[in-house]
């Protein structure tokens, strides 16, 4: 009589403690794949460039994730058996979680530490609306964290040279420039007219009068030019350097006045000159004269 083959082993898989079925699902997903993934088991990214994320923002996108789900995975690496790391797409972790998910479509990848902040960091820029001064932090940290050149770093965030110059170049403005620009009160406009300007003293007068005035990104660069201008004509007409009383007075009046302050003086007799863009300026400039 012939043996029917293969049933033991049938009925072994069916009554045995760990059932086929069960060794699949326990399985960790392959490296490279798309997977639903247990929120529990995934911890944030310690290298996440952004910490404080909008709660409206996270409210609207939770209330999203309930009627749509969620449309574009996140990325993790694998750490160990269940236990998995994001890489990027925080802000739809933390939604998720807020709406009561349980797991959450992840692609896994792998890498180490530098590739995580890399990763990271590129991510947070192509994706998150940051002001200036994040981006440029996050461009700073990629040069020195992750030892990339400038053209590797254009080449991994898909920007020029020019451009990420005039990005790392924000963080040498004075700090209240920076808070300015990062709180949405100054543009990206203004500060690169700013920027072409060494003196900090002089960057802060120009800054003062964007606030005072409104001025617009061209009137910035207008007066930029015309300081700058006036700069070098004073170090041309100069016979000596003005002493540090006459420093200290051309600064507390180019505060004053918010414009550069010329004071000369030989000693018994000199002049002070106030500079004016325009009628309006002049008339500015009047009106605190109280004339």
């Amino acid at each position: 009589m012939m043996k029917k083959k293969g049933l033991g082993r049938g009925l072994s898989a069916l009554l045995s403690d760990t059932p086929e079925s069960s060794r699949l699902e326990e399985a960790p997903a392959p490296t490279g794949n798309m997977s639903e993934i247990a929120i529990a088991e995934i911890e944030v990214n310690p290298y996440q460039p952004r910490k404080n994320f909008d709660e409206e923002s996270l409210r609207e996108l939770s209330e999203s994730i309930l009627v749509h789900g969620i449309i574009q995975p996140v990325t993790v690496r694998r750490l160990a058996r269940n236990q998995y790391q994001l890489i990027s797409g925080e802000r739809r972790y933390q939604a998720a979680r807020k709406a009561g998910l349980k797991t959450i479509p992840a692609y896994i990848r792998s890498a180490d530490d530098q590739q995580m902040l890399e990763m990271a960091l590129v991510e947070n820029i192509q994706r998150e609306n940051l002001n200036p001064v994040e981006i440029a932090l996050s461009y700073q940290r990629l040069l020195t964290e992750c030892n990339l050149k400038q053209e590797q770093l254009g080449e991994r965030v898909g920007k020029n040279r020019t451009t990420v110059t005039n990005y790392l170049r924000l963080l040498k403005l004075p700090p209240s420039i920076q808070i300015a620009l990062r709180d949405n009160k100054l543009s990206m406009g203004h500060a690169r007219a700013i920027i072409n300007i060494e003196d900090p003293g002089v960057q802060l007068l120009i800054f003062k009068r964007i606030i005072q005035d409104d001025l617009s990104v061209r009137q910035v660069e207008d007066l930029a030019r015309s300081l700058g201008k006036k700069k070098d004509k004073d170090k041309e007409s100069s016979v000596s350097s003005p002493s540090k009383e006459i420093s200290r007075l051309q600064g507390k009046l180019s505060s004053h006045f918010g414009t550069k302050v010329t004071v000369k003086s030989d000693g018994r007799k000199g002049e002070i000159k106030i500079p004016f863009l325009s009628i309006e300026d002049l008339n500015r400039i009047l009106d605190i004269f109280k004339v």
